[in-house]
């Protein structure tokens, strides 16, 4: 029987490169860098998502509801809370991402779709 308050490693992992980025005072950006991924075409774009607006990526909707950045001076990290919906004709829209995506590594917590690859380039 799986326990629900069981923190998995990689959420472990996130909490704790962001609790080492926010103790250096990121600066909050305006808007997320965006990059994507569409594996059919295999074009790839580059895209701002503005703070708390909906953008659109083929069939998906991104809302990047807080980047921040540390300062210069700082070891780099770059990180963003993005969810990630997407859209299909006739059916409810489906939420398939919300956590932490960091530009750094973007690996660590990606969008998991068999069309589209989004990443963290840079917050602004």
């Amino acid at each position: 029987m799986t326990n629900p308050n069981r923190v998995t490693p990689i959420a472990a992992l996130t909490v704790a490169v962001w609790a080492a980025a926010s103790a250096a005072a990121p600066a909050h950006a305006l808007e997320a860098v965006l990059q994507g991924l569409d594996k059919v075409t295999a074009r790839v774009s580059t895209f701002e998502a503005p703070i708390g607006v909906k953008v659109r990526f083929g069939n998906l909707e991104i809302v990047a509801d807080t980047c921040v950045k540390r300062p210069p001076e700082e070891p780099p990290q770059t990180a963003a809370f993005l969810e990630i919906y997407e859209t299909k004709p006739e059916q409810d829209t489906q939420k398939i991402f919300a956590g932490w995506m960091f530009a750094s590594s973007p690996g660590l917590n990606p969008l998991e779709h068999p069309v589209y690859d989004v990443w963290l380039k840079d917050c602004r």
